[in-house]
């Protein structure tokens, strides 16, 4: 049975470098991208409040990460990979994360490292770290 390895993505470069390894590491497998749509970065202020922004924002964002894993599926397949799925997802990204590995048969998952040290890290943590900590499948962290 073929294998089903969960790439984690965003705009950064560390996720394209993410799916480059995957891609070189795993060309038979099924490479499956996950975009996490966080809520969280609508931000608390006036506009937020308008109930059209909300649905706005939503869209505007659903509508840039699908042209994402767009871009990022036609550099998986001219890797060579064959199979390559692409979800959107909404919730705070570690949990999503770990959650849709545990819900859809994923047998690891790569994903990149925004490589922040000192106060930065512990302010925003780290999504790599955590997913490491809760995951119940090897979690590849790529540089």
């Amino acid at each position: 049975m073929a294998k089903r390895i969960l790439v984690p993505v965003d705009s950064s470069d560390q996720a394209s470098v993410a799916c480059e390894f995957a891609a070189e590491e795993h060309p038979d497998a099924t490479i499956v991208l996950l975009h996490v749509i966080n809520p969280a970065e609508a931000g608390y202020s006036a506009e937020a409040s308008i109930p059209s922004f909300s649905e706005e924002w939503y869209e505007k964002q659903k509508a840039t990460a699908e042209t994402l894993l767009d871009e990022l599926e036609s550099e998986v397949t001219e890797a060579g990979v064959e199979s390559v799925e692409h979800v959107i997802e909404v919730g705070r990204p570690t949990k999503v994360i770990v959650e849709y590995a545990d819900d859809h048969d994923i047998d690891q998952i790569i994903m990149g490292s925004h490589g922040r040290s000192g106060m930065s890290r512990i302010l925003l943590g780290s999504v790599a770290e955590i997913v490491v900590r809760r995951a119940s499948i090897p979690v590849t962290v790529v540089r």
